[in-house]
């Protein structure tokens, strides 16, 4: 019972980390806070990329069933990306424009760095989140011309399998970021092992359970194809912004881990679909 009451917290701990989903009150009182207790709460990540993704994907339901017309899958895709940010207060585009900013505006290592820890927003994080969120409007919009269960599935896995990745950016690299100032420095200690267990469990139960939902609702020959390019899109995406983070910055920051979780989630969308055009063209 208390290992369950140990999972539970550390499970609400994540929520109330990396979402705007509010665990207040008595309820934040019986969570709790501590370094530990948050490094403690990495493993459930993907579960917070079950929540995110569930919430985003019953919205895209809605929206499909009650939009008329061609342009519905495309509504649906920016009104539910806008939701996602929402729901995540934009933790992870924020990190994205900060390595863009500091990676595309030095050469340095220090300098990047420093450039990073500025709150203002350049040239060249604005363009980079412009541009993630213009790709993951036509991806999903693309996906949801297939049909909603092909959207819906995406949405959740994507959410999933990202935010897995960045803990094993935790796992590999060493932590660069300000000690003192860096909200995700309980999160820098190495990822136990028994944590990536908790990790993968989540993410490959989440995956096994929304791909099985959506042989129920859309049995569809073109599922291995589709999930594989996904999956292998989102870890290609990885072994690149690792490679990135190990030959500029020799680790990573906070930041690095909203990037990691951004690329690889555009990558998955983008894996999917072109396993969809593949198995098209078979």
């Amino acid at each position: 019972m208390n290992h369950l009451l140990r999972f539970t917290r550390h499970f609400l701990l994540a929520i109330q980390f990396f979402t705007r989903i509010p665990v207040t009150g008595r309820l934040a009182d019986w969570v709790g806070y501590s370094p530990a207790m948050l490094r403690a709460s990495a493993a459930h990540f993907p579960a917070v990329g079950i929540v995110v993704g569930a919430l985003v994907a019953c919205l895209t339901v809605l929206l499909l069933q009650t939009l008329p017309g061609a342009f519905a899958p495309l509504v649906a895709a920016i009104v539910g990306t806008a939701w996602s940010v929402w729901i995540t207060g934009a933790f992870h585009e924020d990190g994205l424009a900060d390595v863009a900013d500091g990676l595309g505006g030095s050469y340095d290592r220090a300098r990047a760095l420093t450039i990073m820890k500025d709150s203002r927003v350049g040239a060249f994080g604005a363009i980079a989140v412009v541009l993630a969120l213009l790709a993951k409007v036509a991806l999903l919009a693309l996906i949801g011309s297939v049909g909603v269960v092909w959207m819906c599935a995406a949405i959740m896995g994507a959410h999933v399998v990202s935010r897995t990745w960045p803990l094993l950016l935790i796992r590999l690299l060493p932590h660069v970021g300000d000690e003192d100032g860096s909200k995700s420095k309980p999160l820098a200690d190495q990822i136990t092992l028994p944590s990536l267990v908790v990790v993968l469990a989540w993410c490959v139960g989440a995956l096994v359970l929304t791909m099985l939902l959506q042989s129920a609702l859309q049995p569809d020959a073109r599922m291995a194809l589709a999930w594989g390019g996904g999956l292998i899109g989102s870890a290609l995406a990885f072994w690149r912004v690792y490679a990135l983070f190990e030959r500029r910055l020799q680790g990573f920051t906070g930041d690095c881990l909203g990037t990691t979780q951004q690329v690889c989630e555009l990558a998955f969308y983008l894996g999917l679909a072109m396993g969809l055009g593949a198995a098209a063209g078979t």
